[in-house]
């Protein structure tokens, strides 16, 4: 347990005797005192900001029983560990349980003998459970991950539709609404949906500064990846993002092959196989998931040291969400995305074909821009992701790939209008339509077999884009597909081009590019950690082997109790020790993370484990 912080109260005494922190980061305090107090809250803050802070400790303050409303049917298990660990009353009802699980969950709940009570959105709608929670007094209802109500985000669940029925049935219980991203646009439709229109909203920054963010130009992907897993983070744990589960397979192959501990996820594997990967990776260290984007909402893995993205997401929310798995702990952690001109091509494609009326595909569509704004940017990328939800930020972040190794800007007029007036000649001389690769050709004077076919060579366009490379051109046409200067259509993403063509054709308009720098390392960032979270202490050669015998101890301590190794204390925390290196249990208590009940479980083998 922390020393007691100079503020006082139920909600601080809770915070040091329970979770062992000397005081409240960010926003918490003010959200938790209001939702005390019996008021609804919005809460907007980023993942690793300590959100589920916010309606745990309310419902150990508030009399009567917590209850969690949460998508993760696979993580509820984990987070009631991690809670009764804490010395935290904590139970769940899902489908998993068998009858006998169940009963026992339930007579515990009409006791009041639960501080905290996880249920899933779709079993909150069976009457059986409202009549359940009847019997019982409830504290508060938390809404997690609430922006799966949003029917245009990208973790919709029908289920939490009906959820505006929390206040229509219980009018007097407080309800608490958290995610981690959120626009403006869809937190007013979370407030509308789930009935908190009254409800007071907080948001916290969305600034998660111990992430480097960096987005490459794809060239190999996969070996790309291997070779930032290779030299940044062997032996780390970490995600990787696909969007096909073919493409999760073949990765995750590619990566056992070269001796990297992976693992895929996806919803083609059955059941007992996703649970059992997920299981592994929750409790094993360093092991890499390679999973769509179905895996990794709400994993409480604080040590995961890396998010990859081999594909482009379809929305700035949804790389945001997937990224903020990374760092938790607020230690030093990578953003990696290799983007390329078919992510582009391929997206395109698919909003053109979705189903939806027109105004769902121009949504998406406008997702996509952000999207590739982002990515096509020349400025700082966290001050532009944090732009895009409305927040301000330094012009320079000094811990993402453009500072770090700004890029070129070029004037790419002349190049845009060689590879329109190549696309415009192939429709209007000889009523074609090609991919882009076939237009790259004509531009190198490539005689290829298609090219001769075709009779391509005969084109005025022929040969006159020999001043750039093909790897160059391919740049091209995926910013000008970026920019909207260039269209995809029809099932083989062909070229065409658009209403705004016309003025860089005619030169009523200025084309500017961004010039990939070349890296032969990968950028070095300032050591920042995420405001109020675990410093990223740099051991000394003593510290850092008391680190390690830490980790071996807590491996063998998870396993013994069933559970994750960041459930005993998270890596954070153990660096810390690592560097205090206390002698005794009063000098232990004062580490961030060390509560009175770990304390007394762990303590005297964390001091033993020093010792030896």
């Amino acid at each position: 347990m922390t020393s007691a912080p100079a503020l006082a109260g139920p909600a601080y005494d809770v915070l040091n005797r329970v979770f062992g922190y000397a005081d409240f980061r960010g926003g918490q305090r003010e959200i938790i005192e209001h939702v005390i107090g019996g008021g609804d809250a919005l809460v907007l803050m980023p993942t690793g900001g300590g959100k589920s802070l916010c309606y745990q400790i309310p419902a150990l303050v508030r009399e009567g029983t917590g209850v969690v409303i949460s998508p993760l049917i696979a993580l509820m298990q984990d987070q009631v560990d991690a809670l009764r660990t804490l010395g935290v009353r904590a139970g769940f009802l899902n489908s998993t349980q068998d009858p006998e699980e169940r009963r026992l969950t339930e007579q515990l709940y009409v006791a009041g003998e639960l501080d905290l009570l996880y249920v899933a959105p779709e079993g909150l709608g069976v009457p059986s459970t409202q009549r359940l929670l009847d019997r019982g007094r409830i504290a508060l209802f938390a809404i997690d991950e609430a922006h799966c109500v949003s029917q245009w985000g990208h973790d919709f669940r029908p289920d939490y539709l009906n959820l505006s029925m929390l206040h229509e049935r219980w009018p007097q219980v407080p309800r608490i609404a958290l995610t981690a991203t959120a626009t403006s646009a869809t937190r007013e439709e979370i407030a509308t949906r789930l009935g908190l229109t009254g409800a007071r909203h907080f948001t916290a920054s969305f600034d998660r500064p111990n992430i480097q963010y960096r987005i490459v130009a794809k060239n190999e992907p996969r070996r790309q990846l291997l070779d930032l897993l290779r030299t940044e983070h062997p032996g780390d744990a970490g995600i990787v993002c696909c969007l096909s589960r073919a493409s999760v397979d073949r990765t995750a192959e590619f990566l056992v092959q070269n001796g990297i501990a992976a693992l895929p996820y996806h919803a083609g594997l059955d059941a007992r196989t996703r649970a059992a990967n997920q299981s592994r990776f929750l409790r094993e260290d360093g092991l890499i998931m390679v999973a769509t984007i179905a895996f990794g909402m709400g994993i409480d893995k604080p040590d995961v040291r890396f998010v990859a993205h081999l594909d482009l997401p379809k929305s700035v929310e949804g790389y945001y969400q997937e990224t903020g798995r990374a760092g938790r702990d607020g230690l030093p952690s990578t953003a990696w995305l290799a983007y390329g001109l078919q992510d582009v091509v391929q997206q395109r494609k698919m909003i053109e074909t979705s189903e939806g009326d027109l105004a769902h595909r121009r949504n998406l569509a406008a997702h996509l821009d952000a999207m590739l704004a982002l990515c096509e940017t020349v400025q700082c990328r966290r001050a532009q992701l944090l732009a895009y939800f409305g927040q301000s930020a330094e012009p320079t972040c000094g811990n993402c790939d453009t500072c770090l190794t700004p890029p070129e800007s070029w004037d790419g007029t002349v190049a845009a209008q060689k590879l329109l007036s190549t696309v415009l000649r192939l429709q209007r001389e000889r009523g074609q339509k090609f991919g882009a690769g076939q237009s790259i050709d004509i531009l190198l004077g490539k005689t290829t077999e298609k090219v001769q076919q075709f009779r391509h060579h005969e084109l005025s366009v022929f040969g006159i884009g020999t001043d750039l490379r093909e790897q160059e051109w391919r740049g091209v046409v995926r910013q000008l597909l970026a920019q909207g200067l260039l269209a995809v259509e029809g099932e083989y993403g062909t070229l065409t081009l658009t209403d705004a063509s016309t003025a860089v054709l005619r030169k009523e308009r200025q084309v500017m590019m961004r010039r990939e720098p070349e890296r032969t390392r990968a950028p070095k960032a300032r050591r920042a950690s995420s405001g109020g979270a675990a410093p990223a202490t740099d051991l000394d050669p003593a510290g850092a082997a008391a680190f390690e015998r830490l980790r071996a101890w807590r491996a063998a301590a998870a396993k013994e109790a069933g559970v994750p190794a960041y459930v005993i204390f998270h890596d954070a925390t153990l660096r810390q020790i690592a560097a205090l290196r206390p002698g005794s249990l009063t000098e232990l208590s004062t580490v961030g993370g060390v509560g009175e009940t770990k304390l007394a479980r762990f303590g005297q083998q964390v001091l033993e484990t020093l010792a030896g």
